[in-house]
């Protein structure tokens, strides 16, 4: 008797040393530790703006600096690949100004919408596992969502939305109310719950409105969809979304260091930068409170709670490392099987058929926007193996509109480097310095 109680307790022992590792892993949310020996290293903290420093970007340099000038930039990551290798990674100006302290390629931003390709990149994955289906429904007692909690809707027609409708922002919402994610005080009063609000009081909310036309009948941007998105997500594997994103898609893949941002200065990341709202911005009713005012950029904003909808901090470099994953090009391995990327990026006879995407143009060039207070986000896939991104830290005055000068800017900026690097920046050896000979010619 006293053998087999040894062994269950042999047993437990194992259990609990086991259950405790991987909720050690689960628990640090955060990102606000240094990198601990033995712990993988990002992409990011293994290079630093001297490898990008050659002849040959000179003038992309020049003309990218000349960008952050004329808005009065603070500080801008750009990123480059070619043919899946990352050939360019530097920053531009100051991570923050008033610590004199420089952008490198390991700091990372907000991101904000480009979370969207993430959260998409993740429902296509299950789908492409068996797990869901475009045509899934999202509400009712059919759905994936049929919890008790999401049972009391005004609208019969929720029950009809599916996950492509959400994927292409056709679920129903238009901005006729305003966006919730954004209105956590009218959130809060009307679900009678605390501040901050959580995602389930958020979609709740919407519960209790009439939907402003069909689902499926047309397109209305939306990040409540794709709020809803990250709650399925979490439905159908049982793990917290960004935890099943982390484990399933980026780890793999060598991304260590995107992760879901904070609202607070105090809470960023250690490796984030600061971010600066155009000068005499209105203070705003803190998120979490009924009496506290701040700036947009620190407290004004939810950063979780958009999460799935453009919650996410990243380096430019892993950003790209994500989409070299998804690019459909030949020269590295792509995560989503080719009709699966296909889907996502076709254009038909609208536009607004991508999924994840901000949009294409039917001849392979791909883009993606992100634009939050203080922060401005730009990926692109061009049709000729080169993928870029540019991420800032400011707000300028052109507000969201500076998206326009951003793609200008970068196609000339690109176009100036007639030959890239041969080596990876994404492999932990990089040649340095970097001679001529390491350099291959663009087609």
């Amino acid at each position: 008797m006293k053998k087999v109680k040894f062994i269950s307790v042999q047993v437990m022992l194992i259990l609990v040393l086991f259950f405790w590792d991987i909720g050690s892993i689960f628990s640090d949310r955060k990102g606000t530790h240094p990198v601990q020996s033995g712990e993988p290293a990002s992409i990011s903290r293994r290079i630093n703006n001297h490898m990008s420093s050659f002849e040959e970007t000179k003038q992309m340099d020049k003309i990218i600096s000349s960008f952050v000038k004329r808005y009065k930039v603070k500080g801008a990551s750009v990123a480059v690949t070619k043919d899946g290798r990352l050939v360019y990674a530097k920053g531009f100006g100051y991570a923050n100004e008033e610590e004199a302290e420089e952008v490198e390629p390991g700091h990372v931003f907000r991101i904000a919408s480009i979370s969207k390709l993430i959260t998409a990149v993740a429902i296509m994955h299950l789908i492409e596992e068996g797990k869901l289906a475009l045509d899934s429904r999202v509400f009712g007692s059919e759905g994936i969502l049929n919890d008790d909690k999401y049972s009391d809707y005004k609208d019969r027609r929720v029950e009809n939305i599916t996950i492509q409708h959400l994927l292409e922002h056709k679920g129903g919402w238009s901005k006729y109310y305003g966006d919730p994610i954004f209105m956590p005080h009218v959130v809060a009063r009307k679900m009678k719950v605390s501040l901050p609000v959580s995602s389930e009081d958020v979609i709740r909310y919407t519960l209790t409105r009439k939907l402003s036309y069909t689902p499926g009948t047309r397109y209305s941007y939306s990040n409540l969809g794709y709020m809803l998105l990250g709650e399925v997500i979490e439905k159908i594997t049982g793990m917290g979304y960004e935890d099943y994103v982390k484990f399933s898609l980026l780890n793999p893949l060598g991304i260590w260091d995107m992760q879901i941002g904070k609202g607070y200065y105090e809470e960023k990341a250690a490796n984030e930068v600061k971010y600066y709202e155009v000068v005499g911005e209105q203070k705003v009713l803190a998120f979490d409170s009924y009496d506290s005012y701040g700036s947009r950029v620190y407290g004004g904003n939810d950063i979780s709670l958009l999460g799935a909808a453009g919650g996410w901090i990243a380096s430019p470099a892993e950003v790209l490392k994500l989409t070299v994953a998804i690019d459909g090009f030949n020269s590295s391995p792509d995560i989503l099987i080719p009709e699966t990327i296909e889907k996502m990026t076709r254009s038909g006879r609208s536009r607004h058929n991508v999924i994840g995407w901000k949009g294409t143009d039917g001849r392979g060039t791909w883009w993606r926007t992100g634009t939050l207070t203080g922060s401005s986000a730009l990926m692109v896939r061009q049709s000729n193996g080169i993928n870029w991104i540019i991420m800032m830290n400011t707000t300028t005055w052109k507000k969201s509109k500076i998206h326009r000068e951003t793609s200008r800017t970068m196609f000339r900026a690109v176009n100036t480097v007639r030959r890239w690097p041969e080596f990876d920046l994404f492999d932990q050896q990089v040649p340095t310095p970097i001679h001529s000979n390491f350099l291959t010619r663009v087609d």
